[in-house]
């Protein structure tokens, strides 16, 4: 199977292939330059906890587990420290 590669360097995938081997979009691969001209593309390994949080949230035993929302530090003020007064 032939692919192009974009004048920014980036290489497609067939859509034939991401179909037949479950590839989504963000899925990580590796590339190998074997010699001058061969490479070889492989998918790189999932981490360790990828999807531990949407199994957590399955979980059948509500209330174990809830997501927190995500907040900045910097919107965060120690209520003994007075901002300065211009």
């Amino acid at each position: 199977m032939r692919t192009i590669i974009s004048t920014k360097g980036q290489l497609v995938l067939p859509a034939e292939l991401r179909q037949q081997d479950g590839v989504a979009p963000g899925q990580e691969f590796e590339i190998e330059r074997l010699g001058p001209g061969v490479y070889r593309l492989a998918r790189a390994e999932a981490p360790a906890n990828a999807g531990l949080v949407d199994w957590l949230l399955a979980c059948p035993e509500k209330g174990w587990f809830v997501p927190v929302p995500s907040e900045s530090t910097a919107d965060l003020q120690d209520p003994g420290i007075e901002e300065p007064v211009d």
